[in-house]
């Protein structure tokens, strides 16, 4: 698979739904300000994807905020069965404990097929969290934290996506034109 591609892939996806649908509202200044870091893995096993994630989780804590704010680690050739992907989380949370970075980065995750416990497989609330490929979102806990005191009521993002997501409906998604 093309590496480019993916990341061009992705980018477009972050471009036109998660900041262009506003699904995640602190996401423009970021990506403006060129402090997303896009990584393809190769791995092909979740061993080695565990490896990579242990080696950028480092690299995130040890970048500049000011160059590198947020990690997407992309990884098109492992995980694709979203059950897989979703208990993989575990071992990426015991990750993240294991290199003392708990409090410091936190990991967010997206998948082609997410599906939240209790919704149907093509309920469109899935797709706040439906990406072009597998992909772990690595997080600063003090961004976060920023973020949340300059917005009065994050609580309101979840309610706004779904508003929005609805009304957009599956056709205004496919009109996105995003790969996946």
């Amino acid at each position: 698979m093309n590496q480019q591609q993916v990341i061009n892939d992705t980018r477009n996806w972050v471009v036109k739904a998660v900041i262009g649908l506003n699904l995640c509202p602190f996401a423009k200044a970021v990506h403006v300000n060129e402090r997303i870091r896009y990584v393809v893995s190769d791995a092909t096993d979740p061993e080695a994807l565990l490896k990579d994630l242990a080696r950028e989780l480092l690299a995130l804590n040890r970048a500049d905020p000011e160059e590198v704010d947020t990690t997407l680690l992309i990884h098109p050739g492992v995980l694709a069965d979203f059950l897989d992907f979703n208990d993989f989380l575990d071992a990426a949370d015991a990750l993240v404990e294991e290199l003392k970075l708990d409090g410091v980065l936190q990991i967010a995750d997206f998948h082609p097929d997410y599906q939240f416990e209790g919704n149907e497989p093509d309920d469109i609330a899935n797709y706040t969290n439906r990406s072009p490929y597998p992909t772990l979102h690595l997080l600063r806990e003090e961004s976060i934290e920023r973020a949340v005191e300059s917005m009065p009521d994050t609580a309101s993002i979840y309610e706004n996506n779904l508003d929005t997501l609805g009304k957009l409906g599956h056709d205004g998604w496919r009109q996105l034109g995003l790969k996946g």
